[in-house]
């Protein structure tokens, strides 16, 4: 039990330490990206990593402010915080910025603040407080769907502000969900979804749509069904063809030209060295000739002379592969997995479904903008403009992250105390 007069007994100090552990070496890969021969080795709050440290500082300040407050706090305002929240995704729809093509940004001065990553840990404490006292398996539909709702509402509204790679993080609460009950035959509609996706883009539409149509017709023809097999199969075949074209209609006529272009360019569908392909290209050759041990610190002749754009944001992993080489990375990948697995352990040792969910929410935030971000910067997935956590330069993406941590922290703190 925590007492009031000790605000960090129970913390998790193995937590706290890669996290501290990670934003420093964060900076100073931001510090790289930004150095050249005329920079000195001091704090130019004029620059990224000037401003980042200033960033780092502020989130350490809300750190500490999380930690002190009693973890009530959190699950009474759950639900104000999620509606200020989206209320602030419908607002910058209307008066935001536009930043790299998405307006999901309030320029507040010299001030950007992107309300998109709080709704990360605003959505999580919603969900958590949703599902506390139920079991998703013992839920009425209804109930299930206002659950589906927490976690599309600011999906969507992200969507609209042309920010597709963030409303991609959301898809994490489905394994959030499927471990607190939810039937594995969802993750199996997902994954046979994904695949009609790949295929669909892949392999030419009347080809697919031949193979669909013989495969049906062979089971038709072939097998003895009841009427009800039949009439599945028949659906099954026609929501393929509807998927099939859908799929190239979406990523040809309705997604921005760039984000089209860039999962073509990754599909070897298109070719553009100097466009939309020139941000990958560099980042493989600066990731490639880190080699062994990287080329040393503040000595990368890609980070240095900026062939990659964005590397202290989105491409940040290519100074890391560079300048510390495939140990270095190594290292920090290991790093990385192993604060998402402490999350996870601390997530199983919680008492209650509130501290439970939150946790595991996090786990998988962290996860999916881990994957993502060095998939991308690696060619393994297109590239969405993800930031990676805790490494990449931003002040909402730093305070977002650190804020959705130390939440976690603060309930676990309490986990004795938290007894539903």
């Amino acid at each position: 039990m925590r007492k009031a007069k000790n605000i960090f007994a129970n913390i998790d100090i193995t937590t706290i330490i890669l996290y501290l552990v990670l934003v420093i070496f964060g900076w100073l890969n931001i510090y790289a990206s930004q150095y050249n021969d005329d920079t000195l080795f001091a704090i130019d709050f004029t620059s990224r990593y000037g401003k980042q440290f200033y960033f780092i500082g502020i989130s350490f300040i809300t750190a500490l402010i999380i930690l002190i407050i009693d973890w009530k706090f959190y699950y009474s305002l759950s639900y104000i915080v999620y509606g200020l929240v989206i209320i602030s995704l419908v607002a910058v729809l209307i008066i935001g910025g536009v930043t790299n093509g998405a307006m999901s940004w309030f320029q507040i001065g010299s001030i950007k603040v992107q309300p998109s990553e709080l709704a990360k840990f605003a959505t999580a404490l919603a969900l958590a407080r949703f599902f506390n006292m139920q079991h998703i398996k013992n839920q009425k539909t209804i109930t299930k769907i206002y659950s589906y709702l927490i976690i599309l509402i600011p999906c969507i509204l992200i969507v609209l502000q042309n920010d597709l790679g963030t409303a991609l993080i959301f898809t994490s609460f489905i394994l959030v969900l499927y471990r607190e009950g939810l039937s594995i035959n969802i993750l199996l509609f997902i994954l046979i979804v994904s695949i009609l996706c790949l295929l669909s883009l892949l392999i030419n539409q009347m080809i697919l749509i031949y193979i669909f149509s013989f495969v049906a017709l062979t089971c038709l023809l072939f097998f003895r069904f009841n009427k009800k097999d039949v009439f599945t199969i028949l659906i099954s075949w026609i929501l393929s063809i509807i998927f099939v074209l859908g799929t190239n209609y979406f990523v040809n006529d309705v997604l921005s030209a760039h984000h089209s272009k860039r999962i073509n360019i990754l599909l070897g569908k298109e070719f553009d060295p100097y466009g939309a392909g020139y941000n990958l290209i560099q980042s493989k050759i600066a990731i490639g000739s880190g080699g062994g041990i990287g080329k040393g610190f503040l000595n990368g002749t890609q980070t240095r002379f900026d062939f990659v754009p964005e590397q202290s944001t989105d491409f940040i992993f290519c100074t890391i592969g560079e300048e510390w080489g495939f140990l270095g990375s190594f290292v920090f990948i290991l790093l990385f997995i192993g604060l998402i697995t402490r999350v996870i352990l601390l997530a199983e040792r919680q008492r209650s479904s509130f501290s439970r969910i939150y946790g595991y929410s996090v786990a998988c935030i962290l996860f999916l903008h881990f994957t993502i971000n060095i998939g991308m910067t690696i060619g393994l997935l297109p590239t969405v403009g993800i930031p990676l956590p805790f490494i990449s330069y931003g002040g909402s993406s730093l305070l977002g992250f650190t804020i959705l941590l130390f939440i976690f922290l603060n309930l676990d703190s309490y986990r004795l105390d938290i007894l539903r």
